[in-house]
């Protein structure tokens, strides 16, 4: 028997289902907890991770038959059993050329996992999976191919472990996992795995949001980051919060089919700070020298994004582009401009992997402090980026600074949110 949540569901005007308060939070208070109905632990990270309960620790037992998932010890390895089985044996036959998306692992999770609980499940207390919004009808062509590929990979790598849904329902299910699906991530917000939060997808956008969402191992923990009262909606943010008012909008389109009319977009309050123009120029640009910067910088975010997958390229190239494309910005930006913060951030992460310390020490330190500006209270960007240089200090034995940086994780997110790191 399911225990009492202090939530419950709400229509929000112009938004649907949403999430409201039947009690009081204090900022730090935790507002709920939901386990993963399915999750799966991204290919990039077996052997670092468990496959089960997502532990990250040195000396992991592998599956002794495809020998490419890891777990903690043989509990764990039978619990992930029912859902690894899927994988296990096609993994070995197709060998390189096993690549489903990390979607359609997802999705064929989701199918198992129906079949085995039919019934409503701890993650689907408020929502049930069965009541995802696809937006099937908003989709365009290119979204629908990609469905189309999604199915096809599903039937091709899981064909002799499923019995398959309809073609129409398959193509339901992957729109509504794409719509409601959740990235878990580190400490450091770096990618670890895909799930579905039932529960916690029925919390709407707000660019002012009330609560985050960090998680422990599979499970997704929901804490206030303003008080809030009995009867006011839960608002969480869908989306990076770092960009100015259109650039999130344009992303809410894209992904979820509206635009968000919270107080940050109407007052656009942040963007001029968001868009900061050099000072030091003798005559200021003009507005179409700025509008065309700010495409070469969208351009060039995509470009960055896309090189990153491509197998043949090394990580200097990355960093070309990254200090190129910084360059040529900062003729018009200052580097507290957004667009400057994320090629510096992708620097960053390109340092650190190639085990540059200080080249990541020098882009950590340009982007924290205005990251604090830009994004909201309680940022878990902030205290992240705070975390990342703490340890590039104590690796580089500046202990003094390291200590510091690591008391700003705690001032980021004040004492509620210390378990979290």
């Amino acid at each position: 028997m399911q225990t009492a949540t202090p939530l419950d569901w709400v229509l929000s005007p112009g938004k649907g289902r949403g999430l409201r308060a039947l009690k009081e939070f204090k900022v730090g208070d935790l507002v709920f907890a939901c386990p993963a109905y399915t999750y799966v632990l991204t290919a990039n990270e077996r052997g670092g991770f468990c496959e089960f309960c997502f532990t990250r620790q040195e000396g992991l037992s592998k599956c002794g038959k495809c020998k490419q998932a890891y777990y903690c010890n043989v509990d764990c390895q039978k619990g992930d059993w029912p859902m690894h089985k899927l994988e296990c044996s096609a993994m070995c036959s197709y060998g390189e050329n096993w690549n489903p998306s990390e979607t359609v692992r997802l999705v064929a999770r989701i199918i198992v996992k129906k079949k085995m609980h039919p019934e409503r499940t701890e993650s689907e207390r408020l929502l049930a999976l069965r009541e995802f919004e696809s937006h099937l009808e908003k989709l365009d062509n290119e979204k629908n191919e990609m469905n189309q590929t999604d199915i096809a990979a599903l039937r091709h790598f899981y064909s002799r472990h499923l019995d398959f849904p309809e073609n129409a329902a398959l193509n339901e299910l992957f729109a509504g996992v794409n719509c409601n699906g959740f990235t878990i991530e580190d400490e450091e917000l770096s990618h670890l795995g895909s799930a579905v939060f039932p529960d916690v997808a029925l919390m709407n956008h707000s660019c002012s949001p009330n609560v985050i969402v960090t998680y422990k191992g599979t499970v997704a923990e929901v804490r206030a980051i303003q008080d809030i009262s009995p009867g006011e909606e839960i608002f969480n943010s869908y989306i990076d919060l770092l960009y100015p008012t259109e650039d999130r909008n344009e992303r809410l389109i894209d992904s979820y089919f509206f635009t968000c009319d919270c107080k940050e977009c109407t007052t656009k309050s942040k963007d001029k700070a968001k868009m900061e123009i050099q000072k030091t120029l003798s005559t200021p640009p003009k507005q179409k020298e700025i509008q065309k910067m700010v495409k070469y910088a969208k351009n060039v975010i995509e470009e960055f994004r896309r090189a990153k997958h491509y197998k043949n390229i090394f990580h200097n190239d990355l960093l070309e582009i990254c200090e190129l494309s910084l360059e040529k910005m900062g003729s018009i930006f200052e580097e507290t401009n957004v667009y400057m913060l994320h090629m510096m951030y992708q620097a960053m992460g390109v340092c650190l992997y190639m085990q540059d310390w200080d080249g990541a020490m020098r882009y950590g330190e340009k982007i924290v402090k205005p990251y604090s500006v830009h994004y909201p209270p309680y940022s878990l960007n902030v205290a992240s980026m705070y975390l990342k240089l703490g340890r590039l200090y104590l690796g580089l034995e500046k202990k003094s600074l390291g200590v510091k940086a690591l008391n700003k994780v705690w001032f980021a997110l004040k004492s509620g949110f210390q378990h979290t790191f």
